[in-house]
């Protein structure tokens, strides 16, 4: 459904390093090219990383061809960065390619290091439509954005970019193993924080309606995008409930899922453990109204974890 690539920056993963280490990790269901500023890094395969140390002022964009892109970074999305000054900013010049979400690895603080994200076609102020030349110099006020400033040299990041999901395009039900009579579900239609996600018949309600955002995979509610399917923990345990939860910056770890091309949703935050990881999980494999979704380790050809969308 999606293609989905990562780019985590780190300043320590090499002995000695004088510059940030870029891992750009494919997680796509399919091969992808991954351009550096005009120069081409190769075809990344799915499921494999490529390492890349550049300055730490380094001042540059990073993007993929994927979905229409250009190998020199037009027609597309891309995540730029002024190292000299650290600032970050998403750049579209002329189509919504890919998604993109730029998270500093470094907590919130009186403004700075806010996460930078355009997911959908309607994020016209969260972007520049050219790639900005000039920047103010440093201040102890974070920027407007588009412009997003992290301080500190040490800082990495973390960008993840995936096929959009404009919303103005129609929302979309997820059904159990490909079963269309039977749909998440926002137990009886109320959108508030902790209320159960469940199977229960399509009625095409808008608590069946969803949005499969960009970046990190949320699952929102198409009518209220800011509520998501939530596993109330980064790594819980076999058996916890999922619930709806209004989305903030400390709870995306356990909002943050990965559609795998066995049609599993893997919570993001399990997917590069050694174990299998966990998943968004159909108790009993019961398609029986109001049975509560869990998370349980994934299991590959669980058919209580495959997901499908219409």
């Amino acid at each position: 459904m999606r293609t989905l690539f990562s780019v985590v920056a780190f300043t320590s993963l090499l002995p000695g390093s004088l510059g940030r280490v870029f891992n750009i990790f494919n997680n796509c269901p399919q091969s992808i090219n991954i351009y550096i500023s005009g120069k081409s890094q190769g075809k990344v395969m799915t499921g494999t990383t490529l390492v890349r140390n550049l300055a730490k002022n380094w001042s540059g964009s990073i993007y993929t061809d994927a979905n229409g892109g250009y190998p020199d970074g037009s027609n597309g999305t891309k995540a730029g960065f002024y190292g000299k000054d650290n600032y970050y900013y998403i750049v579209d010049e002329a189509r919504l390619n890919t998604g993109l979400r730029i998270t500093p690895d470094a907590p919130v603080k009186n403004g700075f290091c806010q996460p930078a994200m355009c997911d959908n076609k309607a994020c016209n102020s969260a972007i520049y439509h050219v790639d900005p030349t000039t920047f103010p110099p440093p201040s102890s006020t974070p920027p407007e954005a588009p412009l997003y400033s992290c301080p500190g040299s040490e800082v990495g990041y973390q960008v993840t970019g995936g096929f959009p999901s404009p919303k103005n395009s129609p929302p979309v039900a997820i059904h159990p193993n490909g079963d269309k009579s039977k749909c998440l579900d926002v137990r009886g239609g109320v959108f508030v924080n902790g209320t159960a996600i469940q199977i229960y018949d399509c009625n095409g309600s808008k608590g069946q309606q969803w949005l499969i955002s960009a970046a990190f995979t949320l699952i929102s509610l198409f009518e209220i995008s800011a509520y998501n399917v939530d596993a109330r923990s980064a790594y819980p345990k076999n058996g916890d409930k999922v619930e709806l939860w209004i989305y903030s910056d400390s709870r995306l770890p356990f909002q943050s899922w990965l559609y795998t091309e066995d049609k599993r949703l893997r919570l993001y935050a399990t997917a590069k453990l050694v174990y299998r990881g966990q998943c968004l999980d159909l108790p009993n494999g019961s398609t029986a109204n109001g049975n509560q979704l869990q998370i349980w380790d994934c299991i590959q050809g669980n058919k209580n974890q495959i997901w499908t969308f219409s």
